[in-house]
């Protein structure tokens, strides 16, 4: 009997493995295309967003040197590549449930194995992208860095859990209330600008710094910033913060959807 029970467990394993697969095959086909030229704009894209950053610092308000460091595009890549991280996790995520809904009528697709293969799928591409474009970055320029591999992982793995864990909350929130969709963009408009990503935390004013901390991004882009500068203090960040959030939220949105994603799927 105990054979039989690990074998199932094996085979039930496998399967999902296998749809989870199949889905990541599908996401790439849809999002990127089958041709090189969609992964060429997701490189492309945080490449245009630190080419204009770097030309408004330089050109437009005449500032020579970033707030650490020698190099704007490095500066802006350590802090604009994890809350890329971030937001491209969570805002497929949060839509997995609607993109996977004609193949989760099928009893052998679940809304895990949809909201997985999502979240593998643009976490791997984002681990290749911020690889990619930081080593044009550090081939390009002389950017006086040392990089720290434990405190980008670390980063990553911040960025990326929190993504997924405000995804699976969005994944039961938008299609049960339609109106938190247009709420939840305008309420996170401004995060761009508050997650530190254009400065320094420990450059604001204390009252400031008070409010910004509770930001969880804070964390993430200055524990990537510690990977990047080894001067570079940032003992304010907190992984164990983001990782807490990150937990409830996956934990409360999984259970939310296992109790309600047949009522999504049926509107």
């Amino acid at each position: 009997m105990a054979v039989t029970d690990r074998g199932g467990f094996t085979t039930r394993r496998f399967k999902t493995a296998r749809t989870v697969l199949a889905l990541m095959l599908r996401e790439m086909s849809t999002t990127y295309g089958r041709s090189p030229g969609g992964y060429i704009w997701a490189i492309l894209e945080p490449i245009g967003g630190i080419t204009m950053l770097t030309i408004i610092m330089v050109v437009g308000l005449r500032i020579r040197t970033p707030p650490i460091g020698v190099n704007f595009p490095i500066f802006f890549a350590s802090g604009m590549l994890p809350f890329m991280m971030y937001q491209q996790i969570a805002n497929p995520v949060a839509r997995a449930i609607q993109f996977s809904r004609p193949l989760l009528f099928y009893p052998g697709v679940t809304y895990v194995d949809a909201v997985l293969a999502r979240f593998l799928l643009m976490f791997l591409t984002k681990v290749v992208v911020f690889f990619v474009v930081v080593g044009m970055i550090t081939l390009l320029f002389d950017t006086r860095t040392s990089f720290d591999l434990g405190y980008i992982a670390l980063s990553m793995a911040m960025a990326a859990s929190l993504g997924l864990g405000v995804g699976c909350m969005n994944a039961y929130l938008i299609p049960t209330y339609p109106l938190w969709d247009s709420l939840w963009g305008i309420v996170t408009t401004p995060l761009f600008f508050m997650s530190t990503i254009l400065f320094l935390l420990e450059d604001l004013p204390e009252d400031i710094r008070a409010v910004l901390w509770w930001n969880p991004l804070v964390h993430v882009v200055a524990t990537m910033r510690r990977g990047f500068y080894p001067t570079y203090d940032g003992s304010f960040a907190s992984p164990m913060y983001v990782f807490l959030i990150a937990a409830v939220a996956i934990a409360l949105g999984l259970l939310l959807l296992g109790r309600f994603y047949r009522d999504i799927l049926n509107r």
